[in-house]
């Protein structure tokens, strides 16, 4: 590869050959302050502890990892991350598997990426849209971590979603597995008064995203489904508490809460919220009725995709 397309920050390399100059994706000037405290210039526990911006948290927070710290990915994994913006979760990806691939839109997030887990001599970030870029070995493990909602940006098709599921199962070795993490579009939060994720409007997954084109979140069934068109079988449903963003707790459909461990409401981390009713308890009766997957605020699914040998 020519040396233009390509930079080292450390042990990582930065693949820039599918690059097209521009980031489509970003959280703003905020992402100079995370950028300072990946280089070492800015102290992480201090902006942590004092700081009130969201995407600090969001990007920062070592709560990140307890989505999949506890999962056995195997010896001697490979995993292809997409979307994997200021490598909240990257690093545990490098702890865990023999090589990772990470991709993302962001040149600016790559580097942030890259100076976090420098010290990794198993990681390779290309920048670009996934659409564009073109890999030709295949993972035990692909990922789509709060990326499958945001498919339109992606994929440029009349069914984005189902294109990105199709895409991302390309990239599978026989008997690999995908891994998505998304909000549940009816997550109890969003009832009891918190605000969509993505747009900041009440109500907006409840309704089917009126006027919005830019993101879709789905219900256990539709995503089901929507995996399901994309050739995946063998669906296992977890469910982190009190979301995927910052988990406490992942249950399994094997082992579900008996009682609702979120105290009284879910937080909505970047913006105010309403509170119409208490959430624990109404959730511990949802409990109750055998109803707590249909509401529990994200999902966390592993697919089988691959091919059998």
């Amino acid at each position: 590869m020519n040396d233009q397309n390509r930079e080292k920050i450390g042990n990582v390399c930065l693949n820039y050959r599918f690059y097209k100059g521009t980031d489509q994706y970003s959280d703003g000037d905020i992402e100079d302050t995370l950028l300072r405290i990946a280089q070492g210039s800015d102290t992480c526990e201090e902006v942590l502890i004092h700081g009130k911006d969201w995407p600090l948290l969001y990007h920062l927070s070592p709560m990140r990892e307890n989505l999949l710290e506890w999962y056995d990915f195997g010896e001697g994994k490979s995993l292809l991350e997409i979307g994997s913006g200021c490598g909240g979760i990257t690093g545990l990806f490098c702890r865990k598997c023999d090589r990772v691939v990470a991709v993302d839109l962001s040149r600016r997030r790559s580097t942030i990426n890259a100076w976090r887990n420098k010290t990794a001599n198993n990681l390779e970030i290309m920048v670009g849209n996934f659409e564009d870029i073109r890999i030709e070995e295949k993972f035990d493990y692909v990922t789509l971590i709060g990326v499958l909602e945001y498919s339109i940006y992606y994929i440029n098709s009349d069914s984005p979603f189902v294109d990105m599921l199709k895409r991302a199962k390309s990239y599978l070795k026989p008997g690999g597995k995908l891994i998505v993490a998304i909000e549940n579009k009816y997550g109890i939060k969003y009832w009891a008064g918190a605000r969509e994720d993505h747009t900041g409007n009440m109500m907006d997954g409840l309704m089917g995203y009126p006027g919005v084109d830019r993101v879709r979140t789905f219900s256990k069934e539709g995503l089901g489904r929507l995996l399901r068109e994309a050739g995946f079988t063998g669906l296992e449903f977890y469910y982190p508490l009190p979301d995927y963003k910052l988990p406490l707790e992942v249950y399994s459909e094997k082992r579900l809460p008996r009682t609702y461990p979120v105290i009284h409401n879910a937080p909505n981390y970047d913006r105010e919220r309403y509170s119409f009713f208490d959430e624990e308890s109404v959730m511990n009766e949802l409990i109750r009725e055998g109803k707590f997957e249909m509401f529990a605020n994200a999902f966390l699914v592993f697919c089988e995709g691959g091919a059998q040998e």
